[in-house]
């Protein structure tokens, strides 16, 4: 699609910004602009200034990476080696206007900070295709949302062992095309847990009377993260409305909740001296869905999914609480819950008490323990080198386990460009799962 298509059809803030003309227009620009901020005829402008910025660039990179990684290290996996080239790039011209400014005019120094500017841009752009965390500016945006409908009705249709819900219910005339997201926050009212505000979709036929009792998905964002990254980034209700549309107004209802805290904090999906996370998921989400939502209700009727760390808290939440929790769909998790290493996890979450931590581990639990009533899918990107091998051995325990599983690959890293896919690939199967299609 060329730049002025782009232009005459859509609105600015949907230009792709990780494919197509935009991004690589941002990459010329980002190169072009070094290239002005490394070269010069000035007659000063020698080989030590030049190699003295480069110094300056590498010292504050690898500033970057002990403060990041060493330091504050709110990443268990470490900051991957693309976004820590990036940030080079983004300090080396940084550097480069810290040993050209006083070579330059008032006018040439403001041209120089605008040159830097677009260098950080390349690099904040190259990192956000890296990820594919905002596929475009809307994206960025606060998600426009609705009023909750908390009411509930005396008609309903319900699903059984024999006929799922889609034989049994038929969309009313009139039924709206979209369905509803509404801001919600659930308290911890059992753990203590203090959670961050979530989202409720709810589809179509959920506004129909006779209301047929939809199966519920519970889904986990990544850390760091936060429950808008899935309607974001991961365009959660387009994904539902989508399959709304393709059955009657019928789709799960799905809460993304918060099981972290905050878009740096890691209470493991455990309950340990950090925090009682597991009875917010286990308990508390659980209350607050069928007091504020007429559902259908039993451990069959409720999936819980997530991705990178929300993927590794379906998992622990379907072994620690089968008996709330039917269904589980880990995308990219976790081989074991970690604040690192084995070692610092054990030590801040259970005083360093081993056994306390593989009475909730989740490949401990599997090893000695049968779930043959849960039903799983394990998905992981085809090209990500720090999750596939932690998720092929999940999968493999969990057969031992008894469960009902499958394993999907799908091509890409660690990325959004697998997680949506993930969703939307498996959405049917959770809908399946949890009774709603056949």
């Amino acid at each position: 699609m060329t730049t002025l298509t782009l232009a005459t059809r859509w609105n600015p803030i949907d230009w792709p910004l990780t494919h197509g003309p935009v991004p690589q227009a941002v990459l010329l620009a980002g190169w072009a602009a070094l290239a002005l901020l490394a070269f010069s005829r000035h007659r000063r402008w020698r080989a030590p200034r030049m190699l003295g910025a480069l110094a300056l660039g590498a010292v504050l990179t690898v500033l970057v990476k002990i403060v990041v990684d060493d330091w504050w290290h709110p990443f268990p996996e470490g900051t991957p080696d693309f976004v820590l080239r990036w940030i080079a790039v983004g300090l080396f011209g940084t550097a480069l206007l810290c040993f050209r400014a006083s070579l330059l005019t008032v006018r040439g120094r403001c041209f120089a900070v605008g040159g830097v500017v677009l260098v950080v841009l390349m690099a904040a752009s190259q990192i956000n295709r890296g990820f594919d965390q905002y596929p475009t500016a809307r994206a960025m945006l606060a998600p426009h949302t609705d009023e909750l409908a908390t009411g509930k009705v005396a008609a309903t249709v319900q699903g059984g062992s024999d006929r799922p819900l889609a034989e049994v219910w038929h969309a009313p005339p009139g039924l709206p095309a979209k369905g509803t997201l509404s801001t919600v926050t659930v308290p911890g009212t059992a753990s203590g847990f203090s959670a961050r505000p979530g989202y409720v979709y709810l589809p179509p036929a959920y506004r129909a009377t006779p209301r047929p009792l939809l199966p519920v998905v519970v889904l986990l964002a990544g850390q760091p993260g936060g429950p808008e990254d899935w309607v974001n980034s991961g365009a959660v209700r387009q994904t539902l409305d989508d399959f709304a549309a393709r059955h009657q107004g019928l789709a799960p209802i799905v809460l993304v909740a918060d099981q972290t805290g905050g878009n740096f904090a890691n209470p493991l999906c455990m309950d340990s001296q950090i925090a009682k996370s597991q009875t917010y998921l286990a308990v508390d989400v659980p209350n607050w869905i069928h007091h504020n939502l007429q559902t259908a209700t039993g451990r069959g009727a409720l999936a819980i999914g997530g991705l990178s760390l929300g993927g590794t808290c379906a998992l622990q939440l379907a072994v620690n609480a089968p008996e709330v929790y039917g269904t589980f769909l880990d995308i990219s998790g976790q081989e074991e819950p970690t604040l690192g290493t084995h070692q610092e996890t054990v030590d801040k979450a259970f005083d360093g008490d081993e056994a306390a931590f593989a009475a909730v581990d989740p490949v401990h639990v599997m090893a000695r323990k049968k779930f043959p009533d849960t039903a799983g899918m394990i998905v992981v990107g085809a090209d990500d080198p720090w999750f596939r091998p932690g998720q092929e051995k999940i999968h493999a325990a969990a057969q031992e386990a008894g469960m009902k599983v499958g394993f999907q690959t799908i091509p890409g890293w660690h990325s959004w460009v697998v997680f949506r896919k993930a969703l939307e690939q498996n959405l049917p199967w959770l809908a399946q799962q949890t009774g709603l299609i056949r």
